[in-house]
Parts: C-alpha cells; structure tokens; sequence
C-alpha cells in the first residue's frame, strides 16, 4: 500500500513538473520586438508574405525575436518609412525601388522597360549573383537587402479602344511619377500626367485621362476595369520590390539571428511570389469575365517597342551598361 502511495505521489510530481516546463515555454520573453511597415492592405501578396516572414522568423528563434507587422501604410509613406530606416525607428519594411533610385541611381537598371523577356528571366536574374549584387547596393544607405518580392508586370489600360501601340499616341497616360516611366510615355507619343493612385478612378470619369498602366490585380483591386475596359498585355515594366533591415537594427542582432532573418526572409519571398501568381491569374480571369478586352501585342511589336526605348538605357543605366547587358543575356 506503502508502496503505491509513493508511486502515485511520483507520477503526481513528474506530471507537475512537466506543466511547469509547458508553462515556461508559452512565456519566453523576447530578446527583440521588431517594427515592419508595408503600405498595402493586410491581403495583399507583399503583406502576406511579411506576415509569413514574422511567423518563420518567431518559430526559429523560439520567441526570442517577435516582428510586428504593421500594413495599409500605418507607418506612413514609402518615402517616410526609408527615412525612418535610415535612422532605426522603423526595423524592417518592403518598399518599391521607385521611392529608392532617387538616392541609390544604380536600382535604376531594375526599372527599365523591356528589361526582361518573362518573369523566368527576372527571377532568374534576381535569384543569382547579379541579384545579391544589387541586394549589396542598400549597404550604402546603411540597409541591409534580405530579399526580392513579387510586383508583377505593368501595362497600360484605357478607356478607349486599343489594338496596338501605336494607339497611344496623343492619349493622356498616368504614370507613377518616376522620370524613366515619364520618358517611354513620351517616346510613344502619349501625354505623360503623374496623378495620385487614389485619383486614377475619379480621372477616367471625367476625361482627365485616357489611359494609365498598372498590373492586373491593381487593375481589379481598385476597380478601374470598371471605367477602362481595354487592356493592352505590353507588359513593358516588370520592377521587383524590395524586403530591407535597417543597418541601425542589425548591428544590434548577434550572428545567429541575423542568420536565421535571412533564411526567413528569402523563404517568405519564395511564399509572396506564388501568393502573388495566384492573384495575378485570378484577377485576369475576374475583370474579363466582367466584360474587359484583353489585347495580346505581337511579337514583331514588343521588339519595335524595346528598341524605341533604347534611349533611356543611356540616359539612365549610362554607366551600368555591361551590367544591363548580363541582365538581358542571363
């Protein structure tokens, strides 16, 4: 009896113990709580993938380094949030190389039109060395480039009937306002207008504008199959995002974090990319079973169209040249 009292009173505490260890593990302190900005909504493919680089990062440290996914733009603007970067108030964040060329001109090869044949080339660039030599160029700005993210490729969309490139001409186009893109509106003959994302909608209604260019599932998301209802697949611009550390931040994390921060970052880029496939096909397949015309251009006319832009490689890949041919040829 004696005996299995004690037996009974040993399995009591084994049990007890092992709660208390349960226990210890569910309140692991964190050694880091990390800040991420993305400007896009919480579904959207770049914000999905932040959050998947939070969870992965969370899981592999086991606690120790917790990130705080803020989207929808509630650190403020692209332009806001690489200024805070620079200086550490913000830890991590996915930007567009757009707001970045200003102070990094090399990224500026990343933004010319016609730059790849498909989005095989590009990954195919950007997932070998020339991609880690870019990624090196954000140490400049004491960054820390993690990863490349999907945005998709451009073209343009107007309310107008359009069966070539030609068509373009004398059309109002919005643009982003980005020189590069301002001067390929100009060398087809359109009239370039940078107008604020929000307003495109508005402009189209009122005849401020006759055309504009963005991807397929901006074209869904903010409804402007509704009012331009012929879509032309040129697909000139095709420009990576960029997943970035502040340089004030890693010099604080040891070794093995920042190692683990780089693994999870490139796994949640390999995520946002096939989250990013997915909404590009069913955005496509939405605004056309809604009545839109998709208009295919030949090949003949995608290669007079990369030799009409010729010009903006000098003017703003000048001394990058060798490196945008490697980009072409790989």
């Amino acid at each position: 009896m004696r005996r299995k009292f004690w037996l009974l009173a040993a399995v009591c505490l084994l049990v007890c113990l092992l709660a208390g260890c349960g226990s210890k593990e569910q309140t692991v302190t964190p050694d880091f709580v990390l800040t991420y900005a993305d400007n896009q909504p919480a579904d959207y493919p770049t914000t999905q993938g932040a959050e998947r680089f939070a969870a992965l990062v969370k899981e592999r440290t086991g606690g120790k380094v917790v990130i705080q996914v803020k989207s929808g733009g509630e650190y403020g603007t692209e332009q806001e949030v690489w200024q805070q970067l620079s200086i550490g108030g913000i830890d991590f964040a996915r930007l567009s190389l757009s707001v970045l060329a200003a102070d990094l001109p090399k990224l500026n090869v990343l933004q010319l039109p016609c730059l790849y044949e498909d989005a095989a080339h590009m990954w195919r660039v950007l997932d070998g060395p020339i991609g880690e030599e870019f990624l090196r160029v954000f140490a400049e700005r004491d960054m820390v480039g993690l990863s490349w993210y999907d945005a998709g490729a451009r073209s343009f969309y107007s309310d107008k009937s359009l069966r070539s490139l030609e068509d373009l001409q004398g059309m109002t186009i919005r643009v982003q306002d980005a020189n590069v893109v301002i001067d390929m509106v100009k060398l087809l003959g359109g009239d370039p207008v940078t107008l604020a994302y929000s307003d495109v909608y508005a402009a189209f209604e009122t005849d401020k504008i006759d055309a504009a260019e963005n991807n397929w599932p901006a074209y869904l998301a903010m409804e402007h199959y509704k009012v331009a209802r012929y879509y032309l697949v040129d697909e000139h611009s095709r420009v990576p995002e960029i997943q970035l550390a502040s340089g004030k931040t890693w010099a604080k994390l040891p070794d093995e974090y920042r190692s683990v921060l780089r693994e999870c970052a490139r796994e949640s880029a390999r995520y946002e990319r096939e989250l990013w496939t997915q909404q590009e096909a069913a955005a496509r397949k939405t605004v056309l079973a809604a009545g839109c015309r998709e208009i295919q251009l030949s090949d003949e006319e995608k290669e007079c169209f990369r030799e009409l832009v010729q010009p903006l490689y000098e003017k703003y890949a000048g001394p990058y040249l060798e490196l945008v041919k490697k980009i072409q040829q790989g």
